[in-house]
């Protein structure tokens, strides 16, 4: 079949096939949250029906600034399925890279982390978001109290202006879908933009055998940055697949990471060897303990 290879079925997939699936995420109070891909499915479709009222045109570049946790994953499904651009920013590049990076992009609209708000301003002043939406994630006090110091929107808010009368855009499968920068390791920060046709077939790679090898009977933990190059693609993999993702917010010490490992059963997880060198230090130190 001559079908186009968009996010949007794999989101509706999810919620036919796989609602009952787990996502869970650790909060920077260090509690754990959860909640299932039919709840996922339902927010990001929210998402995207609030975008598009909100004046999202086909195209247009919706920055993330967050951790690992259920509403980034919305926002990984959501954008992409109104026609957006999903844009993670890398919290960790200097506030000028960050500020080059999001003019660059032309980013029109901000999704950020409570916790990352002093992140935020000290960059924010250079760049014109035209809207900014804030995650109550950590702990920021008083709504209104808030509302009024920052003068940015609530997330939850934007989501209660969808009606659930949603119908996806036409997309077309060599639409841009998400963009990630570099570094700037050599020079100006060099920004790369993913189709929906290669996400869908890069996720389809990663379910193969002689890959990752994902599949419905495991339970995930993404370690690597969902703003490094798109966490490895292992989110949209995840939703495909109906994997239960496990996402260890900011809390990537071992002793963190090993507790969600235990504690979920995780089977596969992703990351850079020095994320894993901290971890074997731990277990090598503990051998009883895990």
């Amino acid at each position: 079949m001559d079908f186009p290879l968009t996010l949007a079925p794999i989101l509706e997939r999810a919620k036919s096939v796989y609602s009952r699936t787990e996502v869970v995420w650790r909060r920077p109070d260090r509690s754990v949250s959860r909640y299932t891909f039919g709840d996922l499915y339902g927010r990001a479709r929210k998402l995207a029906e609030a975008l598009t009222r909100a004046g999202l045109k086909s195209g247009d570049r919706v920055a993330t600034l967050m951790w690992k946790h259920e509403t980034h994953l919305e926002a990984y499904f959501g954008i992409p399925c109104a026609g957006g651009v999903l844009h993670p920013l890398n919290l960790r590049l200097h506030p000028s890279e960050l500020a080059f990076i999001a003019n660059h992009a032309a980013d029109r609209f901000l999704i950020v982390d409570d916790a990352l708000l002093p992140c935020l301003e000290s960059f924010r002043k250079d760049v014109n978001f035209e809207r900014i939406f804030v995650v109550k994630y950590g702990c920021t006090g008083n709504d209104a109290e808030f509302r009024k110091m920052h003068a940015f929107e609530n997330y939850e808010d934007l989501l209660t202006t969808a009606s659930g009368d949603f119908a996806y855009p036409k997309i077309e499968e060599n639409s841009a879908a998400a963009m990630c920068y570099t570094s700037g390791t050599t020079g100006r920060p060099k920004g790369v933009v993913y189709s929906h046709r290669s996400l869908v077939l890069h996720s389809f790679a990663e379910t193969v055998a002689d890959a990752f090898g994902i599949n419905h009977q495991d339970t995930m933990l993404m370690v690597a940055p969902l703003f490094h190059a798109n966490g490895w693609g292992l989110s949209f993999t995840g939703v495909m697949t109906g994997t239960k993702m496990v996402m260890p917010g900011p809390h990537m010490d071992a002793q963190s990471l090993l507790e969600l490992i235990v504690d979920e059963g995780v089977t596969v997880s992703c990351g850079v060897p020095t994320v894993w060198l901290s971890v074997l230090a731990e277990l090598e130190k503990n051998p009883d303990k895990w």
